[in-house]
């Protein structure tokens, strides 16, 4: 199956992901704009010291 991935084209592989993305429930810019929100403020990246 791994395979079959890496060995198709580019046509098939857009067309792959169209499906895949017409399968997920639709997002709208309210929800995305907290989503994003949630990932700024729940990163797990170390914040930075802030020099004074």
């Amino acid at each position: 199956m791994r395979d079959e991935i890496y060995n198709i084209s580019f046509q098939e592989r857009a067309k792959l992901s169209t499906t895949i993305l017409s399968k997920q429930p639709a997002v709208t810019l309210k929800e995305a704009k907290e989503q994003a929100q949630w990932l700024k403020t729940n990163s797990s990246k170390k914040k930075k010291k802030q020099r004074d």
